[in-house]
């Protein structure tokens, strides 16, 4: 006989209590990267790495542009930290990468003038910096194809996340 309807844990969840109050969860906590949202992981990841102290930013950082595309250089004086926190995070939620798919990810529309906009790649060397200084922190590995994130890393950005406040909906 194949019953139809709910799952079990599903059905008991949706019982009410013994009396009669209907049952709520608890909100849960993050455990993983993946459970937070993007945004507000990678500027607490970008504090972590600026208050350790342990990644070392490169003097032309004040100067240089995030892409050939681009006019100005990025107004945060933080962007560096932004940057590396944002390639940690997606190297844990996609696995390795290298420095042309980083590329790609941070490209964007390239102003032809009269003519159409066309996909423009972000800057190789920014991408190789972040990368080298998350090597240096321990949060990234020499894969066979770009690069990986380590247990450790994946440990530490674990931890990180799970002192984000989620909002709850």
């Amino acid at each position: 006989e194949r019953r139809v309807g709910l799952s079990f844990p599903a059905a008991r969840a949706a019982r009410p209590s013994p009396d009669g109050s209907p049952v709520t969860m608890a909100p849960t906590v993050p455990h993983t990267v993946k459970d937070v949202p993007a945004q507000e992981f990678v500027i607490a990841l970008a504090q972590y790495f600026r208050s350790t102290g342990k990644m070392e930013v490169p003097t032309w950082v004040d100067i240089v542009k995030t892409a050939s595309y681009k006019e100005l250089a990025p107004y945060d004086p933080d962007w560096f930290y932004i940057r590396a926190a944002s390639i940690a995070r997606k190297l844990y939620v996609s696995g390795s990468m290298g420095v042309g798919a980083f590329r790609k990810n941070y490209g964007g529309a390239k102003n032809n003038g009269v003519c159409r906009h066309h996909h423009g790649v972000g800057s190789g060397s920014v991408a190789r910096a972040c990368l080298k200084q998350l090597e240096a922190v321990g949060v990234v590995e020499k894969a066979t194809k770009g690069r990986r994130i380590t247990s450790t890393g994946m440990r530490d950005l674990d931890r990180i996340a799970c002192r984000v406040k989620v909002a709850s909906a």
